[in-house]
């Protein structure tokens, strides 16, 4: 569950991400109630096996829910919690309702899940590699073993936005300076497994939040809050 909203006197309104429909929004009559039969798991980040009535409206009612992870642990942690916050508003703000990606769908479980195992794993650099595993599946990932404007690749010494991904001497005219450990990280993010995220120094971290925050707003259209230090 990406969100959840009072509603009226006892109900809730749901955001939901879903392996087979993506974005939906659901409502949850009468869970506010103290003997709702859906007790307290329509909050944020439990992870659910629902089922949903399609009437007229534009939302879905929900009319049974079974609680399939309901990460407890990242719950008491302020630094865990914050995490899947932002991962969960990174999910609905690149992906539109009715944009299915079950890949997209896993990579949310998946990081809340490692966020519950371990709470200290939420990180600027734990951040960052799931944003970049996002970009990858809506297809936006920058480029990065070449320069994204003319193909040299030697001396890759920015990163351009507007460009799609690093950039050379010679074209580097719109972009930002991209150090060797910043574009070391942005790599090795792409390429291991979430809960194999690299670490690096605060400068590359703030260089590759650049790179994806600029590549997010030219290709995706969206921008999402920077997550700073940490």
């Amino acid at each position: 569950m990406l969100r959840s909203l009072r509603y009226g006197e006892a109900d809730r309104i749901l955001h939901l991400y879903t392996p087979h429909r993506g974005r939906v929004g659901a409502i949850a009559k009468g869970v506010r109630r103290a003997r709702s039969r859906f007790g307290g798991r329509m909050e944020p980040f439990f992870r659910l096996d629902l089922v949903l009535y399609e009437g007229r409206g534009d939302l879905l009612t929900v009319t049974s829910a079974e609680t399939l992870a309901g990460h407890p642990r990242l719950r008491e942690h302020a630094g865990a919690l914050d995490g899947a916050g932002r991962a969960c508003e990174a999910v609905a703000r690149v992906f539109d309702d009715g944009d299915p990606h079950a890949g997209v769908y896993h990579l949310l479980a998946n990081e809340l899940a490692l966020l519950d195992q371990d709470p200290a794993r939420a990180s600027r650099a734990n951040a960052l590699a799931f944003r970049l595993k996002l970009l990858l599946a809506a297809g936006f990932a920058p480029q990065l073993a070449a320069c994204a404007s003319c193909g040299e690749g030697d001396h890759l010494v920015g990163f351009s936005g507007a460009a799609g991904g690093v950039v050379c001497a010679a074209c580097e005219a719109s972009s930002f300076p991209l150090d060797q450990a910043a574009h070391d990280f942005l790599v090795a993010a792409l390429g291991r497994p979430l809960a194999e995220a690299p670490d690096a120094s605060a400068r590359a971290l703030a260089q590759a939040e650049r790179a994806i925050l600029e590549t997010l707003e030219h290709h995706a259209h969206v921008r999402l809050r920077p997550i700073g230090r940490g």
